[in-house]
């Protein structure tokens, strides 16, 4: 089966209190986004890359590639106001439908070459695999003027790369949008899919606000030393 990633990158700078996108700021000297691209190039050299970006955002990133000599081959798409659009406007450029997708947040360039391996071996034995890791702080419910604690081992912190049969994640996402979609696991389960779970990664962050930019380099450089 041939391998697809699909990097959604349309954020914004708003949290990261900064003018620039946050897959564009720089991570150990280089933006972000080209960490998370390479990473999908290490796991299969022959892997198919889509990046969607703001259509605003297309000729910056296009300057940054030359400015950073970033030669990785990648089909560039223009997303759309919402991230539902946006992946759906990438896989719309997929004709293989007997291929596996990897959906992905263009801002978690952490995902282990290991994670990434795995979660499309997964998809191929399951029809689809969604990287989660156990919460560690406890949980309580807000109800009206009170809370109540809930049990944190029922639930879990999910994460990309998730990775899906591309015929049956385009027939999801050839539905209307509804607010209730969290994420491409959430899309598909709207289509009556059972979602497959398998172990994430903590070092998988998704960066969000300068501390994360901060923790990312610590673990980036550790990755390196491995």
């Amino acid at each position: 089966m041939n391998h697809y990633a699909l990097i959604a990158a349309g954020g914004s700078g708003m949290r990261m209190q900064s003018p620039v996108p946050k897959q564009f700021l720089l991570l150990n000297g280089k933006p972000v986004l080209m960490h998370t691209i390479e990473k999908f190039i290490a796991a299969d050299s022959q892997i198919k890359i889509i990046v969607v970006l703001p259509d605003v955002e297309i000729a910056e990133w296009k300057k940054l590639c030359t400015s950073f000599s970033f030669t990785v081959a990648h089909l560039i798409v223009a997303g759309g106001a919402s991230r539902f659009q946006s992946v759906k406007n990438g896989l719309e450029m997929i004709e293989d439908e007997n291929s596996i997708v990897a959906i992905h947040d263009g801002v978690r360039p952490l995902a282990t070459v290991e994670l990434i391996r795995k979660c499309f071996i997964e998809s191929a034995n399951s029809g689809n695999a969604v990287p989660v890791i156990p919460l560690k702080e406890s949980l309580r419910k807000k109800e009206n003027e009170n809370s109540v604690a809930v049990d944190r081992n029922n639930f879990h912190s999910v994460q990309t790369p998730q990775c899906f049969l591309a015929a049956e994640i385009k027939r999801a996402y050839s539905i209307a949008e509804n607010d209730s979609f969290a994420d491409d696991a959430s899309v598909c389960e709207n289509a009556g899919m059972k979602i497959h779970l398998t172990d994430g990664e903590e070092t998988n962050i998704k960066i969000t606000t300068p501390f994360d930019i901060a923790l990312a380099e610590l673990i980036l450089r550790k990755q390196k030393t491995l």
